[in-house]
């Protein structure tokens, strides 16, 4: 009989349902420590393939913004959700409306080119996703992931379409949604080609500091993913299933099982305080007086993996579990998230809509007698007993007792370096600086950036909102810094048409691919758009100024030599010159995506030749 059998067995015999008093012998009998995390045999751990995975999943430049990464909504010091709250206005498409739900940030909206988009709910602002962000610590004990369950068991390569794991693959499939979301991380059209063409073409987390050490040491040899990925799987070939095994391996070692009720099942006895024991003497009774919580939190990773309907929504609003299996019966039901460490979250709820615990035991407390929601609302909530002062207990008992200090101090395998958006990295970060601009017919012209001003950022561009559909504009850059909330242009872009968004304003991206020769780290930039309107003072309508700190990332900046580096091997050799050949006279779309293209003039051709023929010469670059 397997421990989570003997602590069921235990907990039947155990409870006096008056007092809901817990025997000795629960504690006698149940294992302290989880289960061993469940790998499916065609993804064996391995040491080389968790680091690649970790690498993999602080890598903002995996996304087309440049900025988000699977840590970026995943954060173990917010229980492996999101910190940052943002809103998506529900299905009525009204901001501050009872539907609204607290979520996660992603990209500006851009179109196939990467160009930026207008959209129709956050203009040319970050995308807000429609649920919030589950927890990633103890995933790998779930059959499937995503509140709706989504991401299956069976995990389907996406560039094949075959078969890669028979069961026990959710967390591989839930990997290879978001690097392709629109929202989350890409352009429209963005495909697993041209993430790997990306990973080819970018050095190892370039954009983070502060390395944790085990990844640090691996980045010491190298920042070339070929080479990474030839070290965890024996050969350079960057695929989507690789990269999947590479982030289900890292995430199922992401196991917190050292919280003081670890320590308490063991038998130390004052791991809880009295007031987190009787909390969990009450989470554990069952019966007419009991809470009930175990019905759907079961120790040890207090879930079941289930999906349930707690009314907190109508069912119109999001259907949940039934879009994915088309059962009825599955109509407004969700994932049971699992409770250690939840008191680290700052939104509970697949809409993010209770801010602490607190709330949530409020609204148990009351779901007897509360009921706007009905339709296939869980019959197991009528048995739910949470009274304000059990209420308290088991908050507390569910705030410190489940808490694992690794994940709150973010101590190994917790840690993390620090990424480009971290607040501590606000030095390298873009910031719209004094002035108010010049407003023309649509108002002030907004200027737009989102993408990190790091030397050897080919994606970098400069967007252009709330400006008058049609007008030519322009975007100049200073090196000086603004004066009356204008710079005086040293140099501009091309012009580029305001592209017709709605009858009256448009919107406009500027593409600027920091080059090493074109940029240098230390300098600061500044860029502001004109925009022709006879409607403005001066004929000229202008955005507020940007301030651009060109910065150096974490391996340095690049040399011209370097860039010819095209498998990272710190050699220029034939192995180059089979992937420049490869490329030559290549056009593709979108720009950034051209890996040989050394100087960032969307083709590869007798210019790029010239480029990586003299590093080709010199063989070594340093």
């Amino acid at each position: 009989m397997g421990a989570m059998t003997h602590f069921r067995a235990g907990l039947s015999s155990s409870v006096n349902l008056k007092g809901a008093v817990l025997a000795a012998a629960v504690f006698q009998t149940a294992g302290a420590a989880l289960p061993p995390v469940p790998v499916p045999p065609e993804n064996p751990i391995t040491e080389s393939k968790r680091v690649l995975g970790k690498i993999l999943f602080f890598e903002e430049q995996i996304s087309t913004s440049m900025v988000v990464s699977c840590a970026t909504c995943h954060v173990a010091s917010t229980a492996g959700a999101d910190p940052r709250v943002a809103v998506f206005p529900g299905l009525d498409g009204v901001f501050n409306s009872p539907d609204d739900i607290q979520a996660s940030p992603g990209v500006v909206k851009a179109d196939g080119f990467n160009s930026f988009q207008l959209d129709t709910l956050f203009a040319l602002r970050p995308q807000v996703t429609n649920r919030a962000a589950n927890s990633n610590i103890n995933a790998g004990y779930a059959p499937d992931l995503f509140w709706d369950g989504r991401a299956r068991t069976t995990f389907t390569d996406p560039e094949t379409n075959q078969i890669a794991i028979a069961t026990g693959g959710a967390l591989e499939s839930q990997c290879v949604n978001p690097p392709v979301s629109s929202v989350e991380m890409a352009h429209a059209g963005m495909n697993w080609a041209g993430i790997e063409k990306r990973l080819q073409r970018v050095r190892a987390l370039d954009l983070s500091t502060n390395i944790p050490a085990d990844v640090q040491s691996v980045l010491n040899t190298t920042r070339s993913y070929r080479e990474l990925f030839r070290l965890a799987f024996g050969d350079e070939a960057i695929t989507a299933r690789r990269i999947a095994f590479a982030l289900g391996t890292y995430q199922r070692t992401l196991i917190s099982d050292q919280t003081p009720w670890d320590r308490f099942q063991a038998g130390e006895t004052t791991a809880l305080t009295p007031n987190q024991q009787q909390g969990l003497q009450a989470f554990l009774s069952v019966g007419p007086q009991g809470t009930n919580c175990t019905a759907c939190h079961v120790p040890p990773l207090f879930t079941d993996n289930t999906f349930r309907n707690l009314g907190l929504r109508p069912i119109a609003q999001d259907n949940g579990r039934q879009a994915v299996t088309g059962n009825p019966g599955d109509r407004g039901r969700f994932k049971v998230p699992g409770l250690r460490n939840a008191g680290l979250k700052s939104t509970f709820m697949h809409t993010g809509q209770f801010p602490n615990l607190g709330a949530v035991m409020a609204f148990y407390g009351g779901v007897r007698n509360v009921n706007p929601n009905p339709d296939n609302r869980d019959p197991a909530l009528n048995g739910v007993n949470l009274p304000p002062q059990v209420g308290g207990q088991v908050a507390d008992f569910i705030a410190n007792g489940l808490l694992d200090p690794r994940v709150r101090d973010q101590t190994f395998p917790f840690d993390r370096p620090a990424l480009f958006q971290s607040p501590g990295r606000a030095a390298n970060q873009t910031s719209v600086v004094n002035g108010t601009g010049v407003a023309g017919i649509t108002g002030v012209p907004r200027i737009v950036v989102q993408s990190a001003p790091m030397v050897g950022n080919r994606d970098f561009k400069i967007g252009l909102d709330n400006a008058r559909s049609g007008a030519t504009a322009r975007l100049g850059i200073s090196t000086v810094a603004p004066q009356n909330g204008r710079i005086t242009p040293q140099s501009f872009f091309s012009e580029v048409t305001v592209g017709n968004t709605t009858s009256t304003f448009g919107v406009a991206t500027q593409f600027w691919p920091l080059v090493a020769g074109r940029v240098s780290g230390g300098q600061v930039l500044f860029a502001q758009w004109f925009v022709d309107d006879a409607a403005a003072v001066g004929g000229q309508a202008l955005s507020s100024v940007v301030r651009i700190p060109i910065f150096c990332g974490s391996a340095g900046c690049p040399s011209t030599c370097s860039m010819s580096d095209l498998n990272g091997d710190g050699f220029v050799d034939d192995h180059d010159f089979v992937i420049f050949a490869g490329a030559y006279d290549a056009f593709e779309v979108p720009l950034a995506d051209v890996v040989a293209d050394l100087n960032a003039d969307a083709v590869v051709d007798d210019g790029d030749f010239a480029i990586f023929s003299v590093a080709y010469d010199a063989l070594m670059c340093n």
